[in-house]
């Protein structure tokens, strides 16, 4: 289905023929028409797949109909994200959408100083993008009034459920009108979502553009099992051998992301890193050096899983698994995106093996194996009988490491017990 069979206002199709769109995604045939009529939504698709144009160009439209002016303060469309990343990106993406309309898009995050967004918002703004804790904020200084918003988006429901930021959503909700069009959008389904969705949204319409948890068709999936203290040398062995251009890198925390950065500056590989411990303007300008392969290897925590859209990302990896299986279709979402091939590869240490298990079920296929010669690692059955094996026979004292041995009558305690006792007396005589 072509986005001109759907009869939007000109300025509108202007701007997604420059975007080069034409033909719809399946989240994008199913959710524009009953979000352009005012319905509310509940839609699941696969990260990449065009969900940002699913719910912005229906409220374009719905605002190009029945225009108002722009207020200081006080906009009409409220989307909430959970990241800085993604405020910003949605921000540019759907400036663009709106290029063509007298529509003023404005994103709130963290990580920058508060004076220049209350500016901003007192310039006027039809459309605002923000993080729910950056909102709060600036609602505590009456610097923004959600009274008169008509739309109400919540981008990566999940993701911000998993964040912990509902009771700030709620808390935000709570000074929007009674009666909105509330769209909730996310990649993957969880019951929480589901009880969000019935908290916050009226007879509403619920969209399922592909199966649940689902991850792309053009990505392949390769595992390498390795120990963990061995991870950095085979990233490092296997970034020279099939000399990887823009691979971006997820870790589990700032602290192996700052280590594997320090090692690939060290074998002269220029690479960034991309964590929460960083300033907005830093990871702006690391996002900006991958993007234009100023820097072969971005280094990012789950922090970056939901804000990075790069064109033509082939590699992804998984320098530890995440906590949650969930997240696994996130951060693999960043490549084979628009129906490009990808690659996701991902280091399984011995200990992560039942998180690859969880992640196995939760995509519905297993993930082939790539044994590394020089890298094996051995079974964890295998492992266990060489223990026992060498395990002494008697009980080790652990301070004194003498080797108590079991007595083979019970007659034996008591006499040594005694005889200890009667040491005891003729010292205390002596």
């Amino acid at each position: 289905m072509k986005f001109s069979s759907l009869g939007l206002a000109p300025e509108i199709q202007q701007a997604i023929d420059l975007c080069g769109y034409s033909e719809m995604t399946a989240v994008q045939v199913q959710a524009i028409t009953p979000a352009r009529r005012g319905k509310d939504i509940l839609a699941s698709a696969q990260t990449g797949t065009g969900k940002t144009a699913a719910f912005a160009l229906p409220i374009l439209q719905q605002m190009t109909d029945k225009p108002q002016a722009t207020v200081p303060s006080s906009p009409r469309a409220l989307i909430l994200t959970p990241t800085r990343e993604l405020a910003e990106q949605l921000a540019n993406t759907i400036g663009t959408y709106a290029q063509f309309l007298p529509l003023s898009v404005t994103a709130l995050y963290g990580g920058v100083k508060l004076g220049g967004q209350a500016n901003k918002l007192k310039a006027g703004v039809d459309i605002l993008i923000s993080t729910p804790g950056r909102l709060l904020e600036h609602m505590t200084l009456c610097n923004v009034n959600l009274a008169s918003v008509e739309f109400v988006v919540l981008d990566e429901a999940d993701r911000m459920l998993d964040m912990g930021f509902i009771d700030d959503v709620q808390s935000v909700l709570q000074h929007t009108a009674k009666k909105r069009q509330t769209l909730l959008f996310s990649a993957t389904i969880s019951p929480a979502v589901n009880e969000l969705a019935h908290k916050l949204l009226t007879r509403h319409t619920e969209i399922r553009a592909t199966k649940l948890n689902a991850t792309a068709d053009t990505v392949e999936h390769i595992i390498y099992p390795v120990e963990e203290r061995r991870k950095l040398e085979l990233f490092a062995e296997l970034l020279e051998e099939y000399n990887w251009f823009q691979v971006l890198v997820f870790t589990s925390t700032k602290e192996q992301a700052d280590r594997l950065m320090a090692k690939l500056r060290s074998g002269k590989v220029e690479a960034a890193v991309c964590h929460g411990d960083k300033s907005q303007g830093s990871r702006r300008r690391a996002l900006a050096d991958f993007k234009s392969a100023k820097i072969q290897v971005l280094i990012a925590t789950e922090v970056a899983a939901r804000g990075l859209d790069i064109q033509g990302l082939d590699y992804v990896i998984n320098y530890n698994l995440p906590y949650l299986p969930e997240d696994y279709v996130h951060r693999i979402g960043r490549t084979g995106r628009a129906g490009n091939a990808g690659h996701a590869i991902s280091f399984v240490s011995r200990e992560e093996e039942k998180t690859l298990d969880r992640i196995q079920r939760i995509i519905g296929s297993p993930i082939k194996r790539v044994i590394r010669e020089g890298f094996e690692v051995t079974s964890r059955e295998v492992l266990i009988k060489r223990i026992s094996k060498n395990r002494p026979s008697g009980l080790g004292n652990k301070t004194s490491q003498t080797r108590i041995h079991r007595a083979k009558s019970t007659e034996g305690a008591p006499k040594a017990h005694k005889a200890k006792k009667a040491t005891s007396n003729r010292a205390k005589k002596r």
